[in-house]
C-alpha cells in the first residue's frame, strides 16, 4: 500500500513497487495542481521526463488528470513529451465520482479532444468505477512488452 495524503503534490520522487513479484510499479511524482510554485511543478516534470527517458523496457505509462478541470498546460505538454517519445500512454480521468454523469461525459469528450487520445478510462477509487478496466490494460500491455522481450540464450556466460 502506498502512503497518500490529502494535500497534492507531496510525492516528489519515485516509489519502486514490486507487484505479485511480476512487474515493477513506477509511481512518479504529480505535476498539476499541487500547491507548489510553477518552477517546483516544472522541477518535478523534469523527474518524471529524466525516469522515463531512460532506456529500459515500459509497458505502460497512466498519465492521471483530474476531470474536474480541463487538462492543465502542464498535462498536455507532458502528454505531448510522452507522445514524442514513442511511450504507450493511457489517460486515466481520475475522481470521476465527483461529477455527475453528464459532467463526467462532458469532461471526458473534452480530454479525449484536447490531449487526442481516446479510451480515456474514468476511475474512482471510492467507488471502483474503472479498476478493471484499468488492470485488464495494464495486464494487456505487460503480456505484449514480454511477448516482444528478448530470449535470453540458456547456459554460457552473457557478454
Amino acid at each position: 500500500m502506498a502512503r497518500v495524503s490529502r494535500t497534492p503534490g507531496r510525492t516528489q520522487q519515485a516509489h519502486f513497487y514490486r507487484v505479485n513479484e511480476s512487474f515493477l510499479f513506477v509511481d512518479l511524482p504529480g505535476y498539476g495542481y499541487a500547491q507548489a510554485p510553477i518552477a517546483v511543478r516544472r522541477e518535478l516534470a523534469q523527474v518524471i521526463e529524466n525516469y522515463l527517458s531512460a532506456k529500459r523496457p515500459t509497458a505502460l505509462v497512466v498519465q492521471i488528470i483530474d476531470p474536474r478541470h480541463a487538462p492543465s498546460a502542464l498535462d498536455l505538454e507532458m502528454n505531448k513529451w510522452m507522445v514524442g517519445q514513442g511511450l504507450p500512454i493511457r489517460i486515466v480521468c481520475s475522481k470521476i465520482d465527483k461529477l455527475s454523469r453528464r459532467e463526467q461525459q462532458a469532461s471526458l469528450l473534452r480530454a479525449q479532444s484536447m490531449l487526442s487520445q481516446e479510451n480515456i478510462i474514468p476511475f474512482s477509487s471510492e467507488t471502483g468505477e474503472g479498476k478493471r478496466e484499468l488492470w485488464q490494460v495494464i495486464d494487456n500491455q505487460i503480456a505484449s512488452l514480454k511477448s516482444r522481450a528478448p530470449v535470453m540464450p540458456t547456459g554460457g556466460q552473457q557478454t
